[in-house]
């Protein structure tokens, strides 16, 4: 029987949790796997548009999210998740709900990098004070305690950390060794 898993990207907006997470995509659904993506943007606007981004409402929406995680990997889907999540004791309820098929990838990357890649402009608008709660600048993000792996997106190539996101699927069980053919070529 196969095994679902969720594996949740966290990190500061614009660090790279979503490329990460859509080559992952790409190539564990190239290679026949039950594969599911759960985004922060696309989330808000379909299952939490009725929540803001006050420390509760962040809360809410990420306990939605793992709820509908924790069903498709009870069904042997691997679920990739992107969301800030940016609080421990958040990180915490979502690892509760899921249970043991839950894996921790922390994107980590420093702020000022983050900054220049936001093509979106939110950091702007954000240090202009015409974003509230925006995680930090106004809202704290705590770097995750014990993720199950740390990926540098200021140090490494996108491809390094996609093999080592395969890599600690492969580790763990939930995907064979073919996945990683795709990011040694």
């Amino acid at each position: 029987m196969k095994r679902g898993v969720t594996v949740w990207f966290t990190g500061l907006p614009c660090s790279g949790k979503t490329t990460i997470a859509d080559r992952v995509y790409k190539i564990l659904e190239s290679k026949g796997y039950e594969v599911e993506r759960l985004d922060g943007d696309i989330v808000r606007q379909h299952l939490s548009k009725d929540l803001g981004f006050t420390a509760e409402d962040r809360r809410k929406n990420l306990e939605r999210v793992s709820f509908v995680a924790s069903l498709l990997t009870k069904h042997g889907v691997i679920t990739l998740c992107t969301f800030v999540s940016p609080y421990n004791s958040v990180r915490k309820m979502i690892r509760e709900i899921i249970g043991e098929n839950f894996l921790l990838v922390y994107v980590k990357c420093p702020l000022e990098v983050c900054i220049e890649r936001d093509v979106k402009g939110m950091y702007k608008k954000a240090l202009r004070g015409e974003i509230k709660n925006f995680t930090g600048i106004d809202d704290p993000f705590e770097e995750p305690e014990n993720p199950d792996l740390v990926v540098e997106t200021d140090k490494e190539e996108v491809e390094e950390s996609v093999r080592k996101v395969l890599k600690l699927l492969v580790d763990k069980g939930y995907v064979g060794e073919e996945v990683l053919e795709e990011v040694c070529r």
